[in-house]
């Protein structure tokens, strides 16, 4: 850990990659562990298909798994929105839809699977907080369209955009750190191997895929990685 403190001081352009395992210290479950809600229910329920055909047991599942509105940032996310303020951190590219980086202050995240803190009319494409969300059985737009909330469901893909912006960070970083995710859902996943900076750094829980292509690898929860990063 003593290196990797070191490696962020001496960087200046940081890019942080994260995962589910970012969140979990809010409260939010990690989606694939060993005690994620997909050991137990279908993904076919996050499916594009299954919103469309069963919009009421799709958002039943959805408000009751995968919104938390009074989760809190925690050192992590707050950590990470410091070294921004501080001009080290370039981007937060994130898996999550928890919108937890934002809470904490981080102005530039990009969010590759969208947040359950926007929705959107699909007729007249009007957004809405989450609470027309949380408020409704299944949400519609004052015009008649069926509300859908702006994550990426499966059998959709990532937007261009976003895949874009995403690669020209990473492209670009000094010091990438890919942090509590299993790199196991593409095509985020795979974005890292753009990196051409100095420092590859992983820290998960578990191994991952990628271990041997990093410079340093830390098994750890990331409270206790980031806790003791000092941000003068």
């Amino acid at each position: 850990m003593d290196t990797f403190y070191q490696w962020i001081k001496e960087c200046k352009r940081i890019v942080f990659f994260g995962g589910a395992g970012v969140s979990t210290e809010s409260g939010i479950p990690d989606f694939r562990s060993a005690k994620g809600i997909y050991q137990t229910t279908p993904e076919e329920m996050v499916s594009h298909h299954y919103f469309m055909e069963h919009p009421k047991e799709f958002y039943a599942f959805y408000k009751d798994k995968m919104v938390y509105p009074n989760a809190k940032p925690n050192i992590t996310h707050e950590i990470l929105a410091k070294l921004e303020q501080q001009g080290k951190l370039s981007c937060i590219i994130t898996q999550n839809i928890d919108g937890l980086h934002q809470k904490a202050g981080s102005q530039k995240v990009i969010e590759l699977h969208g947040s359950v803190l926007r929705n959107y009319c699909m007729k007249c494409h009007r957004f809405y907080d989450v609470d027309k969300v949380l408020d409704s059985e299944i949400p519609y737009c004052e015009c008649g369209g069926m509300i859908k909330p702006d994550v990426v469901l499966y059998e959709e893909n990532l937007k261009k955009e976003d895949i874009d912006n995403a690669l020209y960070e990473i492209e670009h970083a000094d010091m990438l750190i890919v942090a509590g995710t299993s790199l196991s859902v593409y095509p985020a996943a795979g974005m890292i191997r753009y990196f051409r900076g100095k420092y590859l750094v992983l820290i998960n829980k578990t191994k991952t895929d990628f271990d041997q292509y990093a410079d340093l690898v830390i098994y750890d929860s990331l409270g206790n990685v980031f806790k003791n990063i000092g941000c003068e």
